[in-house]
């Protein structure tokens, strides 16, 4: 028999399996996966989600954080110089007291997971709404979950309900529904 890390190797290449965290994820008593907490080589935990299909109520996990060279390069390649995003001694002033990422830049996690993995590649972005409810930080760890909320089998589309929350206070800082099409996937 294999263990955890031996069975999914290639898939993790290059991360360390964290023995004895592995998570089965059930909605109203159906398997919707199995997850993974891995630490990549810089130390920083990832968790790996294996779906076990797209579908009704299916959900899926992804934990992510920014850099403050993240935030300068969304800033370059926007043209959105805010210095409420790049500027610590204005941002001082400000009811954040920080600088804060661009709530965009936050929100980009949406198509990322969304159009690489959940439900992945051939993914058709028809929508998207965005409530920016509480600042989002750089270097602080975030987990976004997304929900399929209904399928439309005829048009292959599907609303998601995606939400971003706070990994250590556990608010919700962004959320919004993500309508999809997929013809191979959306059934």
């Amino acid at each position: 028999m294999m263990s955890d890390g031996q069975a999914y190797e290639p898939a993790i290449r290059g991360y360390e399996l964290f023995q004895n965290h592995q998570y089965s994820l059930y909605i109203r008593g159906r398997l919707c996966g199995i997850s993974f907490i891995i630490y990549n080589r810089t130390g920083d935990p990832v968790i790996i989600h294996f779906p076990m299909e797209f579908g009704l109520n299916a959900v899926h996990r992804y934990v992510f954080r920014f850099s403050q060279a993240d935030v300068i390069d969304f800033a370059r390649v926007t043209g959105d110089n805010n210095p409420l995003h790049l500027d610590a001694d204005f941002a001082a002033q400000t009811p954040f007291k920080r600088p804060i990422i661009h709530g965009m830049l936050g929100a980009s996690i949406f198509t990322k997971v969304l159009g690489t993995e959940f439900p992945g590649y051939g993914s058709v972005y028809l929508g998207q709404t965005l409530e920016f409810l509480r600042p989002m930080f750089v270097d602080t760890d975030y987990e976004a979950t997304f929900t399929v909320q209904s399928i439309d089998p005829a048009k292959h589309t599907a609303q998601i309900l995606g939400e971003i929350r706070d990994v250590k206070t556990g608010k919700v800082t962004t959320k919004g529904i993500a309508t999809l099409m997929h013809k191979e996937k959306i059934l």
